[in-house]
């Protein structure tokens, strides 16, 4: 029975996308719990969009299709773990992370693919047909660059090698003994890619392209800042494992303002999370927009994007919380500066029993 299929019986004859999932509702989506990032968003909804919808197409026929796995390129803290999560929350698919940086750290790589595999399965629960159209991002890809001088257990270039076939799409025998096919499995890989702006400086430009007024110089725009094959053969990615990364999204790094509203914006940020645990202590929480900017000045000296966003809040919001529940008379915390000591506004006991 094909794979197709099988998810079909599974899935009681569901299709993969709903009717009304497109590319623009997957952006739409997106933007509830991921600030900034527009362009990535697109080439990353449409990617997601087509890849299922060539699934669904090819039910009927016993083939694997032609895979358009991704590769996301961006500085730490740009939000590319964040925007496949929640990408695959949308699609309620399994999905699962692993570490480039582990896998070349070990001798038994291929068992560590392995247990990735399963981990798939395990977030599928037990169901290898549904695991076999999950989502597989690896970060770190870029650590995996070749180079003559090795220090790892395994050189970077043999885990691009060793990643090749189950990208591409294979059966894989997993400890349990079950065979999980990955033809399906959508892989999306992502790295910071330090000094891949240096390379791309020095080989793109189509000045070799005959053009007139009538050409449409977005296009060539567009094709000027885009990372070529070429740049990253360059930086140390095999010519095979770039082939299996066709789609490539570039992320811009976090500005000050995206920072702020990281924090106060999406549905699950941070600040809104804490307003419901004070509610939950019968206290308003307030936080001026000025401690929210004065949090990313200091995330951006860290250069870590939006990571250390949520160390610098908690630290800010610890010796609060310590106090509040042991204390019924508080009933409002004001915060208007991180450097300065919290308003703990409380009730007036003695009024109400005069």
């Amino acid at each position: 029975m094909a794979l197709a299929q099988r998810f079909v019986f599974t899935m009681k004859g569901k299709t993969l996308l709903p009717k009304e999932t497109t590319p623009s509702s997957i952006v739409n989506y997106l933007d509830q719990y991921v600030i900034g990032q527009d362009e990535a968003k697109k080439v990353l909804a449409v990617a997601v969009y087509s890849h299922y919808k060539k699934i669904t197409t090819f039910m009927a026929v016993d083939g694997a299709i032609a895979k358009s796995n991704v590769l996301m390129i961006g500085s730490s803290g740009t939000g590319k773990t964040l925007l496949c999560e929640t990408l695959s929350r949308m699609l309620a698919v399994p999905f699962v992370t692993a570490d480039a940086t582990s896998l070349a750290q070990t001798k038994y790589v291929n068992e560590e693919i392995e247990a990735v595999l399963q981990r798939l399965v395990d977030k599928a629960d037990g169901l290898v047909e549904k695991a076999q159209l999950g989502i597989v991002f690896i970060d770190e890809i870029d650590k995996l660059k070749a180079s003559k001088a090795q220090e790892r257990a395994i050189s970077g270039e043999s885990v691009q090698h060793a990643l090749l076939k189950i990208m591409e799409g294979a059966p894989v025998k997993l400890k349990s003994n079950q065979y999980i096919d990955t033809s399906n499995i959508l892989f999306i890989c992502g790295g910071a890619f330090v000094g891949l702006e240096n390379i791309m400086s020095k080989t793109h430009g189509f000045g070799f392209i005959s053009t007139s007024s009538d050409d449409n110089q977005n296009i060539l725009d567009r094709l000027n800042k885009r990372v070529k094959p070429t740049d990253l053969f360059e930086f140390g990615l095999i010519p095979e494992f770039t082939g299996r990364l066709p789609i490539i999204a570039s992320f811009q790094n976090l500005t000050k303002d995206m920072l702020v509203r990281i924090m106060s914006v999406p549905k699950n940020s941070i600040y809104r999370q804490y307003i419901e645990i004070f509610r939950g202590e019968g206290v308003e929480l307030s936080i001026a927009p000025r401690v929210f900017e004065q949090i990313s000045e200091i995330a951006i000296e860290y250069k870590t994007g939006a990571r250390s966003l949520r160390g610098i809040f908690e630290e800010l919001m610890t010796p609060i919380l310590y106090v509040v529940p042991d204390d019924p008379d508080i009933y409002r915390v004001e915060i208007v500066s991180l450097f300065e000591d919290p308003q703990l506004l409380k009730r007036d006991r003695t009024a109400s029993r005069m």
